[in-house]
């Protein structure tokens, strides 16, 4: 994956732009890996039928509009997530910005190693009768993710496009094998007892997902318009995902079953668990590793990004074989409220304050610093760390999206008194 093959340096010439449809492949191939299964089971598990259903609505037009508003700023630019990271916040600025995501990214890119091989030690056990331990599954699966990873956007769009209609299948049968167990009238009638609230349960699902709202123009910037990104946003996030949510939550009801591998197998899906966990976690982890090198590139270009993929996924591979990611995920939804309030203010420079600046020449002669970025996102980081642990009331009681309207509220204000930085010939601020 080296820089002129994957752009990490520079905008995406036209010989490598594609279809809408080709890009919003990979993105809703995402929605069929097994957080999006989990997250639909918790949300059921603790809200009403009637509260679930808005809920998962509420939260998907969220990801749609954050998701699609930066899907669009990326197929605009044609440049990474990272890059407009550098042009919202200055070449060194954005090095402490980047260091968040891929360390977020990475720790992300283990934990799906740790679940993938807990799902897999358990599948072929209750299917084929064969005790697998868990680490030589973590190491195969690690590599075979990582060797993916390597051969750029090309292959993991190649997978995302194969895999798309098998998980479409097979999550249909998943529908159709709950629904002879409990028909939709049926479902929507239950009488269950919430322990969550509505405002909790759009916090969990949009937490749950939004990292790759965020980093969404890392697969946009290949579409040959912007509106691609809208769409690719639109069907991921408003369709494929909903539906997701909303056939695992129906699926819970129907079986009874709170653990995703227990409804699958009680379904009669059997190859077809199989098939979720591994072309799902697949994806979503070759993903996260990609992301991950195009961060850590943006600001740190001379390390090549093999080197660099290879690094991050043996690192990745070491954290789930010795389990030390148990600990991590508190640590890592950390560190996903400290970067969500980044994408406030990309939206709000790009549609605002300086549109007109987001374009690759810019980054030859980009300020070293932004003080109106780096107070509204400390700002916002604030917000959300705190509104999450209830030390001061939320301003729409869902926390990702207080720190991305807080942000951008912070940021077009900031700039009325601090000017956004301005480039001059000398490419000083």
């Amino acid at each position: 994956m080296e820089n002129q093959n994957e752009y990490s340096q520079v905008a995406v010439t036209k010989e490598q732009l594609v279809s809408w449809p080709r890009v919003a492949a990979v993105s809703i191939m995402v929605a069929f890996s097994l957080p999006t299964f989990i997250t639909g089971i918790e949300v059921y598990q603790g809200l009403t039928v009637s509260d679930t259903v808005w809920a998962l609505m509420i939260g998907s037009i969220i990801l749609t509009v954050i998701g699609g508003v930066m899907g669009a700023i990326g197929a605009k630019t044609r440049l990474s997530s990272y890059l407009l990271v550098r042009l919202a916040f200055g070449d060194r600025g954005a090095g402490i910005v980047n260091l968040a995501f891929a360390l977020s990214l990475i720790g992300w890119f283990g934990v799906n190693i740790d679940l993938f091989s807990s799902a897999v030690s358990r599948l072929a056990l209750d299917i084929l009768g064969i005790s697998i331990p868990d680490w030589p599954i973590e190491v195969v699966a690690g590599v075979c993710m990582t060797i993916t990873t390597i051969f750029g956007f090309k292959a993991i769009n190649l997978l995302a496009s194969l895999m798309v209609p098998v998980l479409v299948v097979v999550t249909a049968m998943m529908f159709w094998s709950a629904h002879s167990q409990l028909s939709l009238s049926g479902f929507l009638s239950l009488d269950k007892t919430a322990t969550m609230n509505l405002s909790e349960a759009v916090s969990a699902i949009v937490g749950a997902i939004i990292i790759g709202a965020i980093i969404l123009p890392d697969i946009t910037r290949f579409t040959k318009h912007w509106t691609g990104g809208v769409y690719t946003a639109f069907w991921a996030y408003m369709v494929v995902e909903l539906l997701v949510l909303l056939v695992a939550a129906f699926a819970a009801a129907a079986i009874g079953q709170t653990e995703i591998l227990d409804l699958m197998l009680a379904l009669g899906l059997g190859f077809g668990a199989f098939v979720i966990v591994i072309a799902g976690s697949w994806l979503l982890n070759s993903l996260n590793l990609y992301s991950t090198v195009l961060s850590v590139q943006a600001t740190w270009p001379k390390v090549t990004g093999r080197l660099y993929t290879c690094l991050f996924g043996i690192a990745g591979i070491v954290a789930a074989f010795f389990d030390i990611l148990d600990f991590f995920i508190t640590f890592l939804s950390f560190l996903a409220a400290i970067f969500v309030p980044v994408s406030g203010i990309i939206i709000v420079d790009f549609l605002f304050v300086r549109r007109e600046f987001y374009q690759l020449s810019s980054l030859d002669k980009n300020v070293t610093f932004s003080p109106s970025a780096f107070i509204a996102w400390l700002l916002g980081a604030v917000i959300a760390v705190f509104s999450e642990s209830e030390f001061i009331p939320a301003l729409t009681s869902i926390t990702v999206l207080d720190a991305v309207l807080i942000s951008g509220a912070a940021y077009a204000l900031l700039c009325k008194f601090l000017p956004a930085p301005i480039i001059n010939e000398q490419g000083e601020a």
